[in-house]
């Protein structure tokens, strides 16, 4: 891999031990894909950030880079908990104290502390075909396949060493030739509501690349089945006919094709008594929560069914006429975290969500290991209220 002189210099340790590390990581990377070179970003998100998924190990090494500062805009991923409910989350003190560190580090490396899984909608907006280093995986995928932007599924620690070098391996997705259609996706049905994120729990399972679908859809059901198929497949783009920007190139002749069924949906649908409703897997969109707020306006919460609303704290702020609707019905609607990564998984054992992604993760051990049903917007509204 070609490096310039400066990029030798930092790799080389001229410019201190922590940008040695960085360099190395980025380097090491580049070979194992065989990238020529580095190339600028644009812009940066950062996951590993609760302390729930990074704990004392991640803690340390962020706390071993001194003296660092990033060269890109750069965000955060979602922490551990809202601290405005760290009673109703029963978060200890020890999670506090070291969460607070964790925030404490990446702030100091000139990172804006968003703590949200949707930078794209006001925190860290990327353009059409800009490079950037992403890591949380629903972002990714929002990124290269809605936006257009270019970003590999990058790692905590990679995103990070991208962050402060300002650059990263021209490997993957970067490349043109690698963001083509690997496969064509058939359904025999067409997809409404809860069916999107469950598509995408399917493609997730059945591929390994880049699917192509032709379905009909908008903007926030496509992010859902994005964040879906990235969860259980780490797929890092999709693209959709007539609506992601880069469609029309995407189709070539080695391309395979597989076929949906409407009864593999079934496994995460079964109807099951919940106690949480947990929606904002990714963050809800302003259409998401002004969508919820007009559903609940006016009427009374059922008393054994908890709801939670997980949004950016942009988003919470920018709309905050729909949330006091929502917080008046006695919902939560919270910030700076979500139900994955928060405790929300070890407190209630039977949860409903428009989320595929949440419902892969959270029927895991790590994550509580609960039962988790994935229903659509309207259908999880509607059995909450009396």
């Amino acid at each position: 891999m070609h490096l310039t002189k400066d990029e030798e210099r930092i790799l080389e340790g001229e410019y201190g031990e922590s940008l040695r590390m960085m360099m190395s990581i980025l380097v090491k990377i580049g070979e194992i894909y065989n990238a020529d070179r580095l190339i600028p970003i644009a812009s940066a998100q950062i996951s590993g950030v609760s302390y729930n998924t990074i704990g004392d190990h991640g803690l340390h090494f962020l706390r071993s880079l001194r003296g660092v500062k990033v060269k890109v805009p750069t965000t955060l991923n979602p922490l551990a908990f809202d601290k405005r409910y760290v009673d109703l989350l029963k978060v200890s003190e020890e999670m506090l104290e070291k969460q607070g560190k964790i925030i404490k580090a990446y702030v100091n490396m000139g990172i804006r502390p968003t703590a949200t899984c949707t930078p794209y909608y006001f925190d860290n907006i990327p353009k059409f075909g800009q490079h950037i280093a992403w890591a949380e995986s629903s972002a990714v995928i929002y990124a290269n396949s809605i936006i257009g932007a270019r970003t590999n599924r990058e790692g905590a620690v990679t995103a990070l060493a991208a962050a402060i070098i300002g650059k990263a391996p021209n490997y993957g997705l970067h490349l043109e030739e690698e963001r083509k259609a690997t496969h064509i996706v058939a359904l025999d049905f067409e997809p409404k509501g809860e069916e999107y994120p469950l598509v995408g729990l399917a493609i997730g399972e059945r591929i390994s690349g880049i699917p192509y679908l032709r379905i009909t859809g908008d903007e926030d059901d496509f992010k859902l089945m994005g964040a879906a198929m990235a969860a259980s497949g780490s797929i890092p783009m999709y693209h959709v006919e007539g609506y992601t920007p880069e469609y029309r190139n995407a189709l070539n002749d080695d391309v395979e094709r597989i076929f949906i069924e409407r009864d593999e949906l079934d496994y995460f649908r079964e109807e099951i008594d919940v106690e949480l409703i947990a929606i904002g897997c990714p963050h809800v969109s302003a259409v998401e929560l002004r969508r919820i707020a007009e559903f609940v306006k006016n009427k009374k919460k059922k008393k054994d069914i908890e709801l939670w609303v997980f949004a950016a704290k942009s988003v919470r702020q920018r709309f905050s006429e729909w949330v006091r609707i929502i917080e008046d019905f006695g919902a939560k609607v919270m910030e700076d975290t979500c139900v994955v990564v928060s405790n929300a998984g070890r407190l209630y054992r039977r949860i409903g969500t428009t989320s595929g992604k949440a419902a892969f993760y959270l029927s895991k051990e790590k994550f509580g290991g609960c039962e988790v049903v994935v229903k659509d917007l309207y259908t999880l509204l509607r059995s909450v209220v009396e």
